[in-house]
């Protein structure tokens, strides 16, 4: 069966001085499918982001191994554009940094314009993030995660600094751009409505997915 990700007893634990050690993850068996949406749920202080972070090759397990693909989009709750560069340069960035000199091609510039488009931004593209709203903002992220054509998308809470009817908004979006491209996602989320939209709905439990 050919997978995307896939991990092997992933554990994490934290040593806090004065205080036992934490075990955050206590052996955590995930594979994911080319294609396949998971979402991972569970209340706050689980360890979903941690788990995400380890996905994503972010933080390190304390032991057991991940496998995943070189090339991987996030998105975070937070958004994380750069403030001084606009739309269209901040959906490049994963491009530019993949490239010598921060050039990247011809190809690749029309792919982000038309992601742009893709979310409705066409005519923000040379705006700044101050100029934007939360749920704009959020659009470029999706398209800033998808501008290299990853193999897999993590994404940390992609609604959680939303209105309800934003955050729904973000969630067609999010639909829409990965119908009918080869991309898996895994999402860490509160919300029903956005594990609603995966194939998959995981909890994240006693440091054990179930």
């Amino acid at each position: 069966m050919e997978i995307v990700l896939g991990t092997i007893d992933v554990k994490k634990s934290f040593k806090i001085p004065h205080h036992p050690r934490i075990e955050v993850l206590k052996g955590i068996n995930l594979t994911i499918r080319p294609g396949e949406k998971v979402a991972i749920i569970g209340r706050s202080g689980a360890g979903k982001s941690t788990l995400l972070n380890i996905l994503g090759g972010l933080e390190k397990p304390t032991s057991g191994t991940v496998a995943r693909p070189d090339n991987i989009g996030f998105v975070f709750q937070a958004y994380h554009l750069m403030p001084e560069l606009t739309v269209l340069e901040n959906v490049l960035l994963p491009a530019m940094a993949n490239r010598a000199g921060g050039v990247v091609s011809a190809e690749t510039r029309a792919r982000a314009m038309e992601l742009i488009r893709e979310v409705g931004l066409q005519d923000r593209a040379h705006h700044l993030p101050a100029e934007l709203s939360g749920g704009e903002m959020q659009r470029v992220a999706l398209c800033r995660a998808l501008v290299t054509n990853p193999p897999l998308v993590l994404a940390d809470e992609p609604t959680g600094n939303l209105d309800k009817l934003t955050g729904a908004e973000i969630l067609k979006v999010l639909g829409d751009l990965s119908r009918g491209r080869p991309v898996s996602l895994v999402m860490v989320t509160h919300s029903p409505e956005a594990a609603a939209i995966c194939d998959r709905v995981l909890t994240l439990e006693n440091g054990i997915l179930h």
